[in-house]
């Protein structure tokens, strides 16, 4: 059995709960706090992880510690498999010329807003010190931010692209999310609904790892009781 969700579920009183009776029906339960980016996923991503067994003690995969960052998921070699007419990727979002000029502004390969000249900056940015990552550029050679369903809208969060005056794609925030670049998304969805699902995923490569630990912990119990 595998659960994930937001790390602050750790402290709700119905998670423990809900931990408590997996106990009492028999199951060995561990529940850990991981970053997906330790597990080569290009984004800092944390998220409560809890797995179960009703055959033994089962723990967390070993974290992998080896880096991917932007340029590993947006590289010319992963983009170039981008088939023709991709709605996922050629799809973009009309700016006005305000939200133009601040991102035209923004210093490439992670500059934020702080570097903005004071035109330039929201009056809504005036009034609040915090949310420094919005209207951010990602860093080629660092994991990305979180990517959410905000992913394509600059006002959400750290999602212009390192260099090019846009924000991400929904193709490249899937990238960053470890999708493979042929996944196939509904079309027949809202670029809204996809972003959703995109920014809500648990990053298919974490999930891999998570998946592998819990077969060998079946392969290794199983073998040791025949």
């Amino acid at each position: 059995m595998l659960l994930e969700n937001v790390p602050r579920l750790v402290d709700y009183m119905r998670y423990s709960i809900f931990k408590t009776t997996l106990i009492e029906y028999g199951y060995n339960i561990s529940d850990k706090i991981l970053d997906v980016q330790d597990y080569k996923v290009p984004q800092r991503r944390k998220r409560l992880v809890l797995i179960a067994s009703r055959i033994g003690d089962i723990a967390h995969p070993s974290p992998v510690y080896e880096k991917m960052t932007v340029r590993n998921a947006l590289s010319q070699a992963v983009l170039s498999k981008i088939k023709p007419n991709d709605f996922l990727h050629d799809t973009g979002k009309i700016r006005s010329s305000k939200v133009m000029q601040i991102i035209k502004a923004i210093p490439k390969n992670g500059g934020s807003r702080n570097a903005l000249p004071q035109d330039l900056v929201l009056n809504c940015h005036k009034k609040i010190d915090g949310f420094r990552d919005v209207y951010g550029r990602m860093k080629w050679d660092e994991p990305a931010p979180t990517i959410t369903s905000g992913c394509t809208n600059p006002s959400k969060g750290r999602f212009i692209h390192p260099d090019e005056d846009r924000a991400i794609t929904l193709r490249e925030a899937a990238l960053l999310q470890t999708f493979p670049v042929s996944y196939k998304f509904n079309v027949a969805n809202s670029q809204q609904a996809i972003a959703e699902m995109i920014g809500n995923a648990l990053p298919p490569a974490f999930a891999k790892y998570q998946a592998l630990a819990i077969r060998q912990h079946l392969i290794t119990t199983i073998i040791h009781h025949t």
